[in-house]
Parts: C-alpha cells; sequence; structure tokens
C-alpha cells in the first residue's frame, strides 16, 4: 500500500520526526520517504535530515552500511546529534574503528560534543580496547564539564574495565558523589569480566550494608561468582531472595542459579531448578550438561545431551565442548561422532577450542585416524592443539608417531609449553625409547627455557622403570632436585611389579605411605612383586594390610556405549538390567578361550582363597563383562571400546588378547593408565601395562 508521507509531511512542516518514525517500517518505506523529502527540499532542512538520517541510522535494521554514509555526507553542517548517531551506528555495525575516526573528525571540525557523545564513543573504545584513545576522551569529559555524569562515568568504568584496568575503574566508581544501579553494574560486570571473583562478592556485600538496591543484572553477575568461589551460602541467599520476590519467571536468572549450583557441586539442586523451569534455551541446557561433567558425572551428562536431542533446542559451541568432555572421559564415541556430525551438518566454524574437543574425543576412543583428521581440517591450532594430539598418540601407542608431530610443531614456529614436553616423553616411555627420552629431558630447558617440573621427573622415571632400568630410576629419584612425591615413588613401584624387583618395591611402597595416606592398589602392586618370586606369606600378608589399615579398594568399573546409551559393569556385580544374560554370555566367553588355548592368571584374586573361587572371581572382573555385553550385542567384527577406571590385571589382559583373537574383533580398552588395542591376539602396548 502507498504512503502518504507527501500530504502528511506538508501539514505537519514542524514535527516531521514524528512522522518519519511513525511510517518507516522498512527500506521501501525509507526510499519513498527520501525521495520526497529530496523533490520537495525539505531534506535541505536540518531537523528533517537528521532525523531522516536517524531511521536509516539506527531503526531500521539489516540496512545497507552505505545508506546511512551517504544521507550523512550531504549534511552541510552536521551538529553533535548527528556525529552521535552515526558514531553509534559505527559501533553497532562493529566498526569501532570508523567510530573513533568519526569522532577524530568532529572535533576537527569543531563540533562540540555533548551528554551523549562520550557514552557512544566510549562503548568504540571499549571494543577495541582502546585504552590510549580512552584516556584522551577521559580528559576531554573533564575538559566539558560532564565528570559527574552518569551516563559518560558509566562509560567510562566499562572502558576501564574491559582494558583490564579494573583499579582505575574502582577509583573512579569510589569518586562519584551519587551510583546508580546502572554505576554499579558497571563495576559489577567490570569485575566479571576481569575474573575479579572476589571484588564481585565483596562489593555486593557492600552493596547490602549500603541498603542500595540491586537488580537481575546484579544478580547475574554475582551468581557467576559464587559459582566460581563456591560460595554456595550467598548463592543460596540470592535464591531465596529471587523465590520470595517472584523473579523465577526470568529463565536467564534461573539458569544463571542452576549454572551456580552445579560449579558448587549442588547438581541434584540444579537439575531441579532446570527441571522446574517452564522454557530452556540452549544457554539451560549447556549449564545443566556442564554442571554434570564437572561434578564427573558424564553418565548423566550424556542422558541430558539424549533429551536435549528430542527437542529444538539447537546447542552452540560451547554446549558441543562440554558434550565432548564427557564423551571423551566415558569414551562414548557414538554420541560424539552425532556432535562431529551435527558441527559438519549446521557447518559450524572449527574453532581451536571445538576441535581440539573432538581430536580429545577420538584420541581417548582410540580413533586415531578420525583424529588426525580433524587436526588436518582445523584452519587454525596453538600450542594446546599440537599437545593434545602429541599425548593422544603417546596413549595409544605412537609414540614415534607423536614424536614426529612435535618436531612438525617446532619447525612451524609453535613454541611447546611444559604441558607439551609431558606429552612428548610420555610418548618416549610408551615407544621404549629411553635415550630419545634423556635427550628431550635435557632439551626443554636448554633449548626452550622450560625448567622441568614434577611431572617431568614422573615421566622420566616411568621412562627409565618401563626399560627395566630399575636401579637407575632409584637414583634419579634420590638425586632430584625437588622433593620427589607419592605418584613418582608409585611409579616406580609399577616398574618393580613388573619386573620382579622386591627390594626397590618395598622402599617405593615406603616412600609413598610416608608422603600420602596410601591407595589399596599400592598394597596389591607390592602383593603381586611377592606373588610373583613366590613369596606368598609376604603377599597374603600386603593385601592383609589393606583392612587392618581401613584402606577402601574402590570397586572396578567398566563402561561400554551401545546406541548411545551409556552401560556399567562392577566387578562381580548384577546391577545391569541384563546381568544374567550378560553373565552366561561371559561363561560362554570365557569357555571357547580356555579351548583356545587361554590359562587363568590368578594372582590379582584374593590369595586366601580357593583356587575355584579365585578363577571364578577374575572372570567376573568389569571389563570381562563388558566385552562380553559387547560381543552379544553387536554384530560380528564390530569394534568393541571399553574405559575402565582402574588399571587393567595381568588376567583382563592376556584374556583380551585372546579373546580378540578367537571371536575376530578388536577390542579398545582405556584404563587409567593407557590404551591398549588388541587384535589378532595381540596388545599395542607390548604386554607392557
Amino acid at each position: 500500500m502507498a504512503l502518504t508521507a507527501p500530504t502528511a509531511i506538508t501539514q505537519f512542516p514542524d514535527n516531521p520526526k514524528t512522522l518519519i518514525l511513525k511510517q518507516c517500517k522498512n527500506i521501501k518505506d525509507l526510499n519513498q520517504i527520501h525521495a520526497h523529502l529530496i523533490k520537495t527540499r525539505l531534506i535541505h532542512n536540518p531537523r528533517v535530515a537528521e532525523n531522516l538520517l536517524e531511521s536509516a541510522a539506527i531503526l531500521i535494521p539489516k540496512l545497507p552500511m552505505d545508506y546511512p554514509i551517504s544521507i550523512f555526507k550531504k549534511l552541510e553542517e552536521p551538529d553533535s546529534a548527528a556525529y552521535n548517531l552515526m558514531i553509534r551506528f559505527f559501533t553497532l555495525k562493529q566498526s569501532p574503528n570508523e567510530a573513533i575516526l568519526l569522532f577524530n573528525e568532529m572535533r576537527e571540525r569543531s563540533v562540540h560534543p555533548d551528554e551523549f557523545t562520550f557514552p557512544c564513543i566510549l562503548k568504540a573504545c571499549s571494543k577495541l580496547h582502546a585504552l590510549k584513545e580512552g584516556e584522551q576522551i577521559h580528559a576531554l569529559i573533564m575538559k566539558y564539564g560532564f565528570a559527574f555524569d552518569g551516563f559518560a562515568v558509566n562509560a567510562l568504568l566499562g572502558l576501564f574495565a574491559s582494558c583490564g584496568k579494573v583499579e582505575v575503574a574502582r577509583h573512579l566508581f569510589d569518586g562519584m558523589p551519587e551510583r546508580s544501579v546502572v554505576t554499579w553494574n558497571s563495576m559489577f560486570s567490570g569485575y566479571t569480566g576481569s575474573g575479579c571473583w572476589e571484588e564481585v562478592v565483596g562489593l555486593f556485600r557492600k552493596m547490602l550494608e549500603m541498603e542500595v538496591g540491586f537488580d537481575e543484572v546484579t544478580l547475574f553477575c554475582v551468581l557467576k561468582a559464587c559459582g566460581r568461589l563456591a560460595e554456595i551460602e550467598l548463592g543460596e541467599w540470592i535464591h531465596e531472595y529471587v523465590e520470595a520476590n517472584g523473579l523465577k519467571g526470568n529463565p536467564s536468572l534461573v539458569t544463571s542459579l542452576v549454572d551456580m549450583y552445579s560449579k558448587c557441586g549442588h547438581v541434584d539442586t540444579a537439575r531441579r531448578l532446570f527441571d522446574e523451569m517452564p522454557r530452556r534455551d540452549f544457554v539451560a541446557w549447556s549449564a545443566m550438561i556442564s554442571g554434570y561433567g564437572q561434578a564427573s558425572r558424564h553418565r548423566e551428562a550424556l542422558e541430558l545431551v539424549h533429551v536435549m536431542q528430542k527437542t529444538n533446542i539447537e546447542p552452540t559451541e560451547v554446549t558441543m565442548v562440554s558434550i565432548l568432555f564427557s564423551c571423551a572421559v566415558l569414551g562414548a564415541l557414538e554420541t560424539g561422532k552425532w556432535v562431529h556430525s551435527y558441527v559438519m551438518k549446521k557447518r559450524m566454524k572449527l574453532t581451536v577450542t571445538l576441535g581440539t574437543a573432538l581430536m580429545d574425543l577420538y584420541l581417548k576412543c582410540g580413533s586415531v585416524g578420525s583424529a588426525i583428521e580433524v587436526f588436518r581440517n582445523m584452519p587454525s591450532k596453538n600450542v594446546f592443539s599440537w599437545t593434545v594430539l602429541i599425548q593422544g598418540l603417546a596413549n595409544n601407542g605412537q609414540g614415534k608417531k607423536a614424536i614426529g608431530f612435535f618436531h612438525a610443531m617446532v619447525e612451524r614456529n609453535i613454541a611447546p609449553n611444559n604441558v607439551t614436553f609431558v606429552a612428548v616423553l610420555c610418548a618416549c616411555s610408551h615407544a621404549g625409547l629411553v635415550d630419545e627420552g634423556r635427550g628431550f629431558f635435557v632439551s626443554m630447558s636448554r633449548d626452550f627455557g622450560i625448567e622441568p617440573m614434577i611431572e617431568h621427573y614422573g615421566c622420566m622415571v616411568d621412562i627409565l622403570g618401563r626399560a627395566g632400568c630399575i636401579e637407575e630410576a632409584y637414583e634419579f629419584i634420590n638425586n632430584m632436585p625437588i622433593q620427589p612425591n607419592a605418584v613418582i615413588w608409585r611409579t616406580l613401584l609399577a616398574s618393580c611389579r613388573v619386573y620382579k624387583n622386591v627390594e626397590i618395591g618395598e622402599r617405593s611402597l615406603k616412600n609413598v605411605v610416608r608422603l600420602e595416606s596410601a591407595h589399596s592398589g599400592d598394597y596389591i602392586l607390592l602383593s603381586n612383586i611377592y606373588a610373583s618370586v613366590g613369596r606368598l606369606e609376604d603377599a597374603v600378608r600386603a593385601r592383609n594390610q589393606i583392612k587392618e589399615k581401613g584402606i577402601k579398594k574402590m570397586p572396578g568399573c567398566s563402561v561400554i556405549e551401545m546406541d548411545g546409551i551409556i552401560h556399567e559393569f562392577f566387578s562381580e556385580d548384577n546391577i545391569h538390567p541384563d546381568s544374567e544374560e550378560v553373565y552366561n554370555a561371559t561363561e560362554n566367553m570365557m569357555k571357547k578361550i580356555k579351548l583356545a588355548g587361554y590359562v587363568p592368571n590368578t594372582t590379582g584374586a584374593r590369595l586366601d582363597a580357593e583356587e575355584d573361587d579365585k578363577e571364578s572371581s577374575i572372570s567376573h572382573h568389569s571389563e570381562k563383562l563388558a566385552i562380553a555385553f559387547g560381543l552379544i550385542r553387536t554384530s560380528p567384527g564390530t569394534t568393541i571400546r571399553i574405559t575402565k577406571n582402574l588399571r587393567v590385571c595381568m588376567d583382563c589382559h592376556n584374556a583380551t588378547k585372546m579373546i580378540s583373537k578367537v571371536f575376530d574383533r578388536e577390542i579398545v580398552v582405556r584404563d587409567r593408565n593407557r590404551f591398549h588395542h588388541f587384535k589378532d591376539g595381540s596388545c599395542s602396548c607390548n604386554d607392557y601395562w
């Protein structure tokens, strides 16, 4: 329908702004009115031209940038209002550089800024973190008498805070005679953006003491700080305030509560709030999924992901990274692949964070080829991306390839960090490259200026221990310039088990106990050393100390993903709904591999038990139950992937090798220490685990 602008403008020449704002709804309307203003020469009326400029620059979205620019350039003598509109326009259009250039032009043409100019130009400076320009504008604010203007000072607070100058912002804040809630929120936002969580909480407590009113924006910042600091009491107080003041209708505020409770470890409270929300956006889903992941409740995280898949929610990169984290921990490759396919389907940018998370998933599921493909497809990579790949290859038994990527990284002038060298030394350890490990250990300080930390010394002990250099490893520990921790002695203890070194094994355990409360696994390692050399009484005595000292043994748990669902199996337990079928399948599996030559190794069972009981006990270890479940639930030839919370025992390692041969399956087991790729009766670890 045609507009009646010509007639109306003729009738109301003194108030054209009202008409333009009322009738300009889209680009077509604006073009018609613009044409009429040119035809009637009303465009030369400064008030009319500026109102047209406001419609073009601010009120109509998705308008080409050159349209308002052309209107502005045709103004004979633009005043501060016109400049303000264009500065605001450039800032909104993510062109803050243009905004600053225009402000400089404004000053060159001796157009005096007003109270609206400074907030606009300071926003542009904030976007660019242009501290120097911002300080110059601060001087102009003082010069033109706007030192106590709330909008200008709030914008200054935002600028200093965005540039990391929170002390300057706070000095400015403290010097204000009057502070509105907007001013307080500017200070809160500054502290939040700089990660000054304690200052956020302290400022809020001061706000309460002064009985200053606050709003939802305040609470968003304070809840975020409560989550980072685990300030559960203050978080609960805010929750009560929200309930008492009827603010639960604000979904963003409830999402902040969910995030706060999750980060404070109160995941069940977070889930209750999440379930009560009538509407949940992607931020709420991401907060809850991330909360489960941070609490190491990864199975529940993925269960929630499957619920989310049935909604119309489109997850963001942040959500995807949280999902991939839980998938990587559990070895949930199928769900991880869904994430990858979703990323490609939606043509999401493969950022460093997302790409690295995908690589980590594939590497922790033993899918090395897919990880390398993701790595090569990433448009940009940083030191963390390279380090994840190097560490993942090392864990998957591809130490030489990992070292090759390290050299490629250095050739591309990407400086390795201390974590990178942990990964490289792990690669040397898993590949048995003792001399190369020694070389890297020296090189990190000599060539890269990185002083070895306790983790690097631990890697060297592992390199020497795995190679059978037990005495050298022991001397290396004693000559360390820093105090060895329990992890280092525990590493040596594990090597003593493999090479049956009783004397150094005993010394290692004594040092573990001296430094921290020993785990049940420490005594089991020593017990196995005794048993391996025929000292059965000492072996029993070592195991009995677990009960005598009241040490709780962590139950073995293995997980396997099937059709996107995580199934957990515990040693000698029947909590799985299909336990009877699984135990029958396990018995059949064990019978078949015995016929093929498998002989049970009962050294990992209770030494005081009868032989039949020992054999029955080890046959029901969690990884055997999970593998049996995988055999009956997947088609022939399908790779079986298991993740276990503890180290794989000797018998399960030998049994899995035989299972892979008898059933012609590739089996990938990730235990607490490393990956084991079983195929055709052999393992990638070369029987060192």
